[in-house]
């Protein structure tokens, strides 16, 4: 029997794949526990017309997420710390301190979005990778100044 599934199924496929199985299973699992529908000509329709619409929103947010990664490149961002004599820092900057600073700057990026390999602990000026959406990353300039 083929039939669309409703949900990710272990074993068997993703939400929207066509799979055949067999008329047991599909009667006493997958349809009884709404994991799947019947691929009925309507029921392929309907699955390929959300099959567009999803491909649609993928490109949309792929789209927006260059945008931003291009309004980013240009910016710079400047964070003041406490220092000591020698130009270390007292605690360092992460994420955390680098997404409020943008929030400030009106950029809504989370903190598990900025890609620092170890947390800044010298003053300077820094490259900071950011993971926008699936393929698209972008990187801020940071600088970190004595308060």
């Amino acid at each position: 029997m083929r039939v669309i599934l409703s949900k990710d199924v272990k074993g068997q496929g993703r939400k929207g794949d066509i799979i055949n199985v067999s008329d047991g299973y599909a009667n006493n699992f997958l349809l009884k526990n709404k994991l799947a529908v019947p691929a009925s000509t309507g029921n392929l329709n309907i699955n390929a017309q959300e099959k567009a619409l999803e491909a649609k929103r993928i490109k949309e947010e792929t789209e927006a997420a260059k945008v931003l990664a291009k309004k980013l490149e240009s910016i710079m961002v400047t964070l003041a710390v406490k220092m000591g004599e020698n130009g270390k820092t007292f605690g360092s900057v992460g994420p955390k301190e680098i997404a409020e600073e943008l929030a400030k700057m009106g950029y809504d990026i989370d903190k598990k979005k900025i890609d620092l390999s170890s947390p800044i602990k010298v003053a300077g000026e820094y490259k900071v990778p950011v993971k926008l959406y699936k393929g698209v990353n972008g990187s801020i300039n940071l600088t970190v100044v004595k308060a």
